[in-house]
Parts: structure tokens; C-alpha cells; sequence
């Protein structure tokens, strides 16, 4: 099996990625502005399957200041059953990287999607881990947790965020920390909104000793087809057309800085740098 655990260093903050594994995406409907036809044609170009892509996903791990803080927290112990080991790893591999649940002081969670906030409980829907404070950002919080917008969700894969998102938040009694954009959020990380992707999406930049790395959660959730085609929407953006100017905006800002980017969707272990391509991107692995 190829590695699910990566480490390197951003000055003196230490990164561990670790995988939370793989889920298979369809490609038929995953484009709300573009045909199927075009998906196809653009993954054939690289050298990808055209019936299907790879949805891959990459907490990490910093240590930082003495603490010890995950950002975001996969699937979820229980779909590691139901998945029979594709995904929900993170918890494996948190035990194989040697770190204990236990000691995992702060979780920063990007957005309220189920790949990310379902890892905040165990199988029997008790804290996954028990000492850590929960920051979440603030914007996110207020309209997953209003009422109002809750009976207006449109039924499907709104009402469904809706309900699962107090599912999780309920099971933690609600006991969360709320964060603000441009604030710093554990010693060397502040938070960046990136809203499009769903109204407080929020990535990062973790810096320290004059290096920096972008957090970047998902801005660019497949990096072929989004950094190619900045412009199309994905079936799974809260506000498409706010998402795809917000990945130029940010990408805009990768390649004339030349910060490197920590991806949560990219093939592991997900660090790249960003180059201006044509009309589009070119997402170069570090690896």
C-alpha cells in the first residue's frame, strides 16, 4: 500500500499529513456549467480514467507552540466500516504516525461538509478526540446552526448538510470555539476566507521563520479539472460562481508569490506549487 503518512517542516512548525483515504466519483453530473464530454476530453489529456476520478482525502497535523492541532477530520470512524477500509483512515493512521488522540490539543475545522467535520466523533458518536478544543469559523457556525435557514434548505444535499451537521455539533454539546477571518488561529496559522465552496470556507496560511504554506481546504477540489478549467462549477458548490473566483483570487495569489499549497482533495500527500497555465492553472506536486 503507498504511504499514507508525510512529514515536513515549515520553519519551526511540523506538518504530518496523513490520509483519511479515497472515495471513487463518478463523472457523469460533477460539472454544473460544462458537459460531461468536456470532463472526459480534459481528463483523457492527462492521462486519467474518464469513467471515474479519485476523490482522495489529506488532514494534517501541526506542531506548533507545544500544541498539537488537527486541521479538519475526515469521514468518520463509522464509514470506515461501512466503506470497508477506503475510507475514514485517519484514525489509523493517526495510531501508525504515533499520535495519540488523546493528546491532540485544538482541531480547526475548514467547513462544515461531512468530510471534514464527520471525524469529530467515534463510531459511537462519543468525541474522536476527547481534550481538544474545537475551533470552527464564525461565519460557517452562524448558518449551519440558523434555524431559519435550516427549514429553507432545499431538500437533498442541503437539508442533508443541515441535518448531519447537527448531528455532529449536537453529539459535542454544541462546545465550540468560534474563529474570525484574518485572525490568527493557533500560533503561525490564520485563517483565510475562501468562501464559495460553501459560505465560510476558510483555508489557511501557516507560517513560520519566513516560510509559508497555504492550507487551502477545497478551493481547487480536483487538481486537474479545476485548476485547468478555473471557471466551471462544481454539482457540489454552495455558490458556484463565488467558488470559481475565489480559487482564481487564490491561485492568482500561489503562483505570484510562489507560496506552496497543501491541498485536502489532491492526490497524497497533496503538497504542490501553483503555475500559471494558459487560461488556467498547472498544479506541480512537491513530491
Amino acid at each position: 500500500m503507498p504511504s499514507e503518512i508525510h512529514r515536513y517542516d515549515i520553519g519551526d512548525i511540523a506538518v504530518t499529513v496523513l490520509s483519511d483515504g479515497f472515495r471513487v466519483v463518478p463523472t457523469d453530473n460533477y460539472l454544473a456549467n460544462a458537459g460531461r464530454d468536456e470532463l472526459v476530453a480534459t481528463l483523457a489529456a492527462a492521462g486519467l480514467p474518464t469513467d471515474h476520478m479519485r476523490n482522495t482525502y489529506a488532514p494534517i497535523v501541526l506542531q506548533t507552540a507545544g500544541k498539537r492541532v488537527l486541521i479538519d477530520t475526515g469521514n468518520g470512524e463509522a464509514v470506515f466500516a461501512q466503506s470497508k477500509g477506503e475510507r475514514g483512515r485517519l484514525q489509523h493512521n493517526l495510531a501508525a504516525a504515533g499520535i495519540d488522540r488523546n493528546a491532540i490539543d485544538v482541531v480547526v475545522i475548514s467547513h462544515f461538509h461531512a468530510d471534514h467535520v464527520n471525524g469529530l466523533l467515534g463510531p459511537d458518536n462519543t468525541p474522536a478526540f476527547p481534550n481538544a478544543e474545537i475551533k470552527v469559523p464564525e461565519n460557517e457556525w452562524t448558518f449551519w446552526m440558523d434555524d431559519g435557514e435550516m427549514s429553507r434548505a432545499p431538500k437533498g444535499r442541503m437539508s442533508e448538510l443541515f441535518h448531519n451537521n447537527r448531528r455532529v455539533f449536537d453529539a459535542l454539546g454544541r462546545k465550540v470555539t468560534r474563529y474570525a477571518w484574518d485572525e490568527e488561529v493557533v500560533p503561525g496559522v490564520t485563517a483565510l476566507g475562501t468562501p464559495g465552496h460553501s459560505i465560510g470556507h476558510t483555508s489557511f496560511v501557516v507560517a513560520s521563520g519566513g516560510a509559508r504554506v497555504l492550507v487551502q481546504g477545497d478551493v481547487c477540489n480536483h487538481f486537474i479539472v479545476f485548476a485547468r478549467h478555473p471557471d466551471w462549477h462544481g454539482w457540489f458548490d454552495q455558490d458556484p460562481v463565488q467558488a470559481a473566483a475565489t480559487r482564481r483570487r487564490l491561485y492568482d495569489m500561489l503562483v505570484a508569490e510562489r507560496m506552496p499549497v497543501q491541498a485536502y482533495h489532491h492526490p497524497f500527500p497533496a503538497l504542490s506549487r501553483v503555475e500559471k497555465e494558459g487560461n488556467g492553472y498547472r498544479v506541480v506536486p512537491a513530491m
